[in-house]
């Protein structure tokens, strides 16, 4: 007890009982200080775990551990090509930036995407570049790297938001169903704006006022909705019911935009602008010409068109594979409280399928979303619980290693042959390559880190307006032998190296036999060739008589 009570209690042994009552009227107006007691009984179960040694983002190490080395295996186990975006629109970028040499598509030209994102792999290469280390594998390898380290601690801030929404056991089976999801396993380490926008999106969401969350930020959870925004303009999308929701339910309504959205808008989107401006050389709103071009316009249409239900009779039920059943089987289960992740979902898919453009990996980010309602679907299970892990498991690992080691993974491996044309060779300055493929088939300098003289089929869309126009890639696949003949109106100009899909071989066999071409490479690529894509990639190599061949640019 401290020493003013312990007067107090002398006052009273003295007996005056005038003084007595004088104290007594004093002792009620101080401070009693009582000692505070140090056993561990006495914290909450949150309070221990706050204080535990060897935490790393509020969860226990080995977690993060096991998360990290996860994905990174994840990262090596994906050696296949998905979409042209995962090179051209990041790493070839960076690469530009840092050794001046690469190929900017038209989007830069047009001024569709901003410099934000390429800038994180910028930064690795010029680290590596400064260490003297910036050999091609590296490269290659280090971003994908760090995507899946990213993707790793978004993993494991879903695993925490669940324990707190709900209890470890529902994490756990959310973070089951997280982790052994195909799409994700195919995604997560790749360097696509995409998996930067969903691994945002995870950790926004741990931020974000959900009804239970302990971890509620509305500084944190906007900026990263705002980084997201800008890597990525879509990003809105997804945001708009939970921002709306948040606004809603928030009494300072006025206080959350003046205070909140509004600096983390202004700071983020100041950042953007200077960014760009850098780069581009320009001020430019990099997000409006994104929106402009790919909704208002709709131009994305140019790459393709589908029919409006394509994400909910095709999209939407591919990327959730086997977990499809026990996310209807969740949806039913849920709380109403979740019911806000189920309007997201639905709100997104929605809009999207307004968009004729479509692709899967546009609704990749609300994939996080559904593994809650599975892991819901997975807790209630009791009779077929061990059939049904099994089931999700071992469908799902079928389909992540052969969409990871199998699919599509020819136009990467011709790759590591371009590298040996020029590393091999440094004395032959004529060696040249020609990609005769759909545009954008394969990556380009960011995987041969070498100054090698390339080309390949152009395909920017119109934006003239032409009422029948057609790009280079299109004009060559409507009669190749013929188009070839004419480019290549004499040796000098043809290149040494031809890349090509196994399924133009025989319609430009003629050409290659007068041009001296001899196959000197196979690559299997797919299973299911379609259309202009075969089931394997060739390179032919023409022999030089001494003589330079100048490739035609």
């Amino acid at each position: 007890i401290s020493r003013p009570l312990k007067q107090c209690g002398m006052d009273r042994e003295r007996g005056d009982s005038s003084l007595t009552l004088r104290g007594l009227r004093n002792c009620s107006h101080e401070k009693i200080k009582l000692r505070k007691r140090k056993s561990t009984l006495y914290f909450s179960t949150q309070e221990k775990s706050a204080r535990r040694p060897g935490d790393l983002l509020g969860e226990n190490i080995y977690l993060l551990l096991f998360t990290i080395a996860l994905r990174i295996l994840n990262c090596f186990l994906v050696q296949t090509s998905f979409v042209p975006d995962e090179y051209w629109q990041s790493l070839e970028v960076a690469h530009h930036m840092v050794f001046n040499y690469g190929y900017l598509t038209w989007e830069w030209t047009e001024r569709l995407r901003g410099y934000t994102y390429p800038l994180i792999f910028a930064s690795i290469y010029k680290i590596l570049h400064l260490l003297g280390k910036d050999t091609v594998q590296l490269l290659i390898w280090i971003p994908r790297l760090a995507q899946a380290l990213l993707s790793a601690v978004a993993d494991v801030r879903l695993y925490s938001l669940m324990k707190q929404l709900e209890n470890q056991e529902m994490a756990r089976w959310v973070f089951f169903c997280q982790l052994c999801s195909w799409f994700t396993w195919y995604c997560c380490t790749r360097t696509l704006t995409n998996t930067m926008e969903t691994v945002l999106t995870i950790i926004a969401l741990f931020y974000y006022p959900l009804e239970g969350s302990k971890s509620m930020n509305s500084v944190k959870y906007s900026s990263l909705v705002a980084l997201a925004f800008i890597i990525r303009p879509t990003a809105v999308i997804p945001w708009t019911p939970l921002l709306f929701r948040h606004f809603c339910q928030e009494p300072r309504k006025l206080d959350l935009i003046l205070h909140h959205f509004l600096p983390v808008g202004s700071v983020t989107l100041s950042l953007s602008l200077m960014i760009d401006r850098i780069f581009f050389g320009q001020w430019t709103l990099v997000q409006f010409n994104f929106l402009k071009f790919n909704v208002l316009q709709n131009l994305g249409t140019f790459y393709g068109s589908h029919p409006w239900h394509w994400y909910f009779s095709q999209g939407f039920p591919v990327i959730l594979g086997t977990h499809l059943p026990f996310f209807i089987h969740g949806c039913f289960l849920a709380p109403k409280r979740y019911r806000i992740l189920l309007v997201t979902v639905l709100w997104t898919l929605l809009v999207y399928s307004m968009l004729s453009h479509k692709e899967f990996r546009f609704i990749y980010p609300v994939l996080p979303f559904c593994m809650v309602f599975c892991g819901y679907s997975l807790t209630h299970l009791k009779t077929w619980k061990k059939p049904a892990l099994s089931f999700l498991f071992l469908s799902n690992l079928f389909l992540a290693l052969y969409t990871g080691l199998v699919h599509q993974r020819g136009t990467l491996d011709v790759m590591s042959h371009i590298q040996k044309v020029c590393y091999n060779n440094p004395s032959k300055p004529s060696a040249s390559v020609f990609v005769m493929m759909p545009c954008h088939s394969t990556p380009y300098y960011s995987h041969v880190h070498c100054p090698l003289p390339m080309r390949f089929l152009q395909c920017p869309p119109d934006l003239t307006g032409k009422s029948q126009y057609l790009d280079e890639a299109d004009i060559f696949y409507l009669n190749p032998l013929n188009w070839l003949q004419r480019e290549f109106h004499d040796d000098a100009s043809l290149p040494t190296h031809l890349i090509i899909f196994s399924i133009l071989e025989e319609e430009i066999s003629a050409f290659l036999t007068s041009s001296s071409y001899n196959r000197t490479a196979v690559f299997f690529h797919t299973h299911l060739p379609e259309g202009r894509i075969g089931s394997h990639v060739y390179v032919y190599e023409r022999k030089l008589k001494g003589k330079f061949n100048k490739m035609k640019f």
